[in-house]
């Protein structure tokens, strides 16, 4: 069974930009809690993925690439709003850093994701790095579809 270790965090400042980052639109067919389905096209590529329940910062991930044609069809039947972003990927220290600058109705919103080997993985922290978000279900791609960052309380951001 492919395992996906995530680990999420806020992004302060700008430490991190270089180099550009590639557009992405996504959807959810599906955003249970135990399971999502997620169609995303990013530049000339398309996937679908299943990811099951999050158990600390681990779960199921199933990613097939799919015809970019049928992506922006299965886009049409998703839960709205669409998530849009642009990725950068950032390689520091041995790993491969994704940072997502929301636009939309996310815009505001950055977050730094890295996938590791195993949950209690040693890493080196970027000092662009804040705070730890992993297990703030809030900032889940599949919430921010049904509650955008832009309709967060003011405060509780």
């Amino acid at each position: 069974m492919p395992l996906e270790i995530e680990r999420k965090f806020l992004v302060s400042g700008d430490g991190w930009r270089n180099g550009e980052g590639i557009r992405c639109i996504q959807g959810y067919l599906n955003t249970d809690k135990e399971r999502t389905v997620r169609v995303r096209l990013g530049g000339d590529k398309a996937f679908l993925t299943i990811k099951g329940l999050t158990t600390g910062a681990t779960r199921e991930e199933y990613e097939y690439e799919i015809p970019t044609a049928h992506a922006q069809d299965l886009l049409k039947l998703c839960e709205g709003p669409l998530i849009e972003k642009i990725r950068y990927k950032i390689a520091c220290d041995g790993l491969i850093w994704e940072i997502d600058e929301f636009l939309g109705e996310n815009a505001g919103l950055i977050l730094a994701e890295v996938e590791l080997q195993k949950e209690n993985q040693v890493f080196e922290r970027p000092s662009w790095l804040g705070e730890e978000v992993t297990h703030d279900e809030r900032y889940f791609n599949s919430n921010l579809c049904s509650y955008p960052y832009s309709k967060w309380p003011k405060g509780k951001k």
